[in-house]
């Protein structure tokens, strides 16, 4: 079982997407779907989520190391060095760590849903979760997990949404999320954003209650050069919420920036 497994489909130049803490690599069916006749779309699927190998909750793990395993990941799975890096919710810090650590490895870098560190009430979410899933495994934070994904509007539009989400959910390694878990409780990525020279496109929802667009904005404004891009009524996960007004924002980006 490889430590990071990279689903790849389509042709174009390369495209990697990195999942939130709270989805699968399949959150990005529907981007496959908008970007696939475009662009070599690479799925990451982080540890302990899918046939990616559990990590070992004997010991810490950092943002870093995560943004290490993906990075050799891309390495020996043959992604080209150039490819634009996606990443949402725990995606996307661990694209921004990439961009810090490993950022000549790759080309544009596309935030979504992200930030460079929690506020102390934020911060003390994650400390529950591992607590709780270490306790109770997955099911203990099903149903909290769902609504940090979605708009309570959102939700009542879509009933069966909790459904396919609990599914979801009850598939992820719980040592490996209870980990992942501290790592972005422990996070704090400001002091480094300074060292990140890939060109940056940071993606927020206007109704994103887990990472708000105040986050974005303020790591739009500590990456030179960084464009900003608030979606209307998103929550955390556009790829499942907006898939097709976040597949129009990265290939806006992506045409300008992205070698063809």
């Amino acid at each position: 079982m490889p430590a990071v497994h990279i689903d790849s489909s389509g042709t174009g130049p390369p495209l990697v997407l990195i999942h939130s803490l709270l989805t699968d690599a399949r959150a990005y069916d529907a981007t496959v779907i908008e970007l696939g006749d475009r662009y070599c779309v690479h799925r990451v699927w982080l540890p302990g989520f899918g046939p990616s190998a559990p990590l070992d909750g004997s010991e810490p793990h950092t943002l870093f190391d995560l943004a290490g395993m993906v990075a050799d990941a891309m390495s020996d799975g043959g992604v080209s060095p150039g490819a634009a890096v996606l990443g949402n919710g725990l995606g996307a810090f661990v694209a921004v760590a990439m961009a810090i650590a490993h950022g000549s490895d790759f080309g544009p870098l596309i935030v979504a849903n992200g930030g460079a560190v929690f506020s102390e009430d934020r911060r003390g979410a994650f400390e529950t979760m591992s607590r709780l899933v270490s306790e109770a495994g997955m099911a203990a934070v099903v149903d909290t997990a769902v609504r940090r994904i979605f708009p309570e509007e959102y939700l009542a539009a879509h009933p069966e949404t909790i459904e396919d989400r609990r599914r979801v959910l009850l598939d992820i390694d719980p040592i490996s999320f209870a980990a992942c878990c501290r790592a972005l409780h422990a996070m704090d990525l400001r002091p480094d954003l300074g060292r990140i020279t890939n060109p940056t496109l940071v993606i927020g929802g206007s109704a994103d209650a887990t990472t708000p667009p105040e986050m974005s904005a303020e790591l739009a404004a500590s990456i030179a050069g960084a464009e900003l891009v608030i979606l209307d009524d998103c929550g955390h996960c556009p790829p499942l919420q907006q898939p097709e007004a976040l597949s129009a924002a990265v290939d806006a980006f992506l045409s300008r920036h992205l070698q063809r």
